[in-house]
Parts: C-alpha cells; structure tokens; sequence
C-alpha cells in the first residue's frame, strides 16, 4: 500500500492559499506524487477540511501519521498559510528564500522579510480589502483605503528599485508571500494600477511573476483543479439537467436514475466520491446535459443505505425516499473539463 500523503486544502484564487502553493513549489514538491491538493469551495467546505480545522479557511496542511509519528491530532495539521510555507522550506528550500545563513547579514534579511510580511498581512491587507471589497465594509472610504494602500505600495516599490526583489538581491520569502496581495490590489483596477509612474519598480516586480512559469504552474493543473475535489462525507447522484429543473419547480426530486422514477425503484441512486466516473461512463455518457449533484447526507429526510448492486455486488448509496432540495449542496454540469497540464484553469 501506498504511503499516505500530506494534504492541501486550496482554493484556486485565494491570495493566502497561492502563496502556499508557491512556496510549496518552490521546495519542489509535487501534487499527486509529494503531496494531495484538495480544491475546495469556500461555499460547501467538506467534513474533512473542518474536521481538521475549525476555521474552515485555506490552505490547511494535513501531515499523515507516519510522516510524524512523535505528533498528534491538531500538532499534524498548518492551519494557515504562513505555516504552510513554513513547512515546505523547512524541508527544502533551494533558493534561500526564508536567509538560513547564521551571520548577522542573514539575520538583518530574515527581520526584513518578517517586517514586510506583517505589514502586508496586517495594515496592507486590511486596506485591500476595504478598497477591493467596498460593499462589505459600508460606510467606509474606498478611496481613502486605496490611497493609503498605494503608500504602502510606494514604500514596497523603493525597496525594488535597486536590485528588482525585495530584500537583499535575490527572491525571497517576502515576495512569494506578497505577490498575491499585489495582484489582487491590481485587479481590483488594473488600469489606475498600471498609470501609477511612480510605481514601475513594483510594476516591474508584479511582471516578472505574471509572466513567469512560477505563479502560472500553481494557478493551473494539477496545483489548481478546475473541479473541487469530492469529500467522501458526502454523497453524490447524477441527473439529467431537464429533470433537475423540474425537481426545483416542484420542490422535490424524485428521479432514480435515467430514464427510472423512485417510484419505479424504491430509492434513489447514488455513489460515493470514487464512483462516479464509473457511473457517469456506464449509465449517462451518451444522455446529453447531465448535473452532478452533491447531497449532504445529514440533510436527507429518508433512510440512506449503502447496498450491493445485483450484478457486482459493490455497495452504493441508496436514497430510500424523495430527495429535499435543500440537502443538495451543488449542482454543476458534469463531466466539466480539466486543462491540460501547464494551461491555466
């Protein structure tokens, strides 16, 4: 058997969980082969995930029992990004990016990088987000919140002009864990972000990361999954699109499977997270518009049992009842698409 990997909860576009995943990727770690990247989506967070972190917020790292045997339950978890980095550096980190050396130049960098850090996560962050998210924050100046970010960019640009990295020459920790937030400050409004002349350092800075292999390869497949991965706590059934619509109209669905009612059946098919390709190619590959629905099954109000099938004998799970809408969590067309290796996502 397979040794248990550690695993990344993610979400593609969280600036936190990207500068995870860079630094992750830095010390040449590699999802599916070093390590388990779960997508998430932040509106239906899996058991799994708050099981392992009552937050619920990404990325969370989960190392696996033998790969820490001295450790226990909370003590194998990186509840944040910080310590995610933290982490992966810690076992490999090429570039130098956190100064290990012990001469007191290293140690004057690693203050540096610390100082920009919390800057960024504190005063930088809180003004990003009254700027970028203004409806969340009413009655506060957006403008006054982009004005006082733009300082801070300012001072962040100085420290780029004479070499191109924020401290010391070279990358380092401070800019995999900047990076993101920049990014986002630009995309709240590139334009005004771009005529800002006084801020070409940074300009040059942001670029370098935008076009470089670096950001695309943790934004892309396998570091980004299109898809969010699929939680074994939950249960999952595919229905043709049509029939899905009718079922919201009505309130309640009560299709089996394709082309059976629960009438004609009894219950409602179902599979559990690793079935449903088999599924998908055995009964609905050739019906048109299909959606995967996601159920939590502690929505259900009838029995769910997990039964054999007649001419296999695997166990599925058997919804004894109608189907309430409101234990659906998702329903998304399915199969979706997956770039290829490299393509953004």
């Amino acid at each position: 058997m397979a040794a248990a990997l550690p695993i990344l909860y993610s979400f593609r576009r969280c600036p936190y969980a990207i500068r995870a995943r860079l630094a992750l990727a830095a010390a040449e770690l590699r999802p599916g082969l070093d390590l388990e990247v779960r997508e998430v989506h932040l509106g239906r967070k899996p058991p799994e995930l708050l099981e392992a972190s009552a937050a619920g917020t990404v990325p969370v790292l989960v190392l696996p029992p033998e790969a820490c045997a001295d450790l226990q339950g909370a003590d194998r978890v990186r509840p944040d990004s910080l310590a995610v980095m933290a982490w992966a550096l810690a076992r490999h980190d090429p570039g130098d990016l956190q100064r290990c050396g012990a001469d007191a130049a290293a140690a004057g960098e690693r203050a540096r990088i610390a100082a920009l850090i919390a800057q960024n996560d504190g005063d930088f962050k809180h003004h990003l987000d009254r700027f970028k998210y203004a409806h969340r924050y009413p009655g506060d100046d957006p403008e006054r919140h982009r004005g006082a970010a733009l300082e801070i960019l300012r001072c962040w640009s100085s420290a780029l002009e004479s070499s191109g990295w924020l401290v010391g020459g070279r990358p380092c920790l401070a800019d995999l864990a900047l990076l993101p937030f920049v990014r986002q400050f630009r995309l709240a409004d590139a334009e005004d972000f771009d005529r800002q002349s006084d801020l070409a350092p940074l300009h040059r800075w942001l670029q370098r990361f935008l076009q470089g292999p670096e950001l695309g390869a943790v934004m892309a497949w396998p570091w980004a999954p299109r898809r969010p991965w699929r939680s074994a706590g939950w249960i999952y059934h595919l229905a043709l699109a049509d029939e899905w619509r009718q079922a919201r109209a009505a309130g309640v669905y009560e299709r089996s499977t394709r082309g059976q009612s629960l009438q004609d059946v009894g219950f409602i098919h179902a599979s559990g997270a690793e079935q449903v390709e088999a599924t998908y190619g055995r009964f609905y590959a050739d019906a048109g518009e299909v959606l995967l629905l996601t159920i939590a099954p502690d929505r259900l109000t009838a029995p769910l049992l997990w039964e054999p099938a007649p001419d296999t004998g695997e166990c599925f799970p058997h919804i004894h009842g109608p189907l309430p809408l409101e234990a659906v969590l998702a329903a998304e067309s399915f199969p979706a698409p997956e770039p290829a290796a490299g393509q953004p996502c």
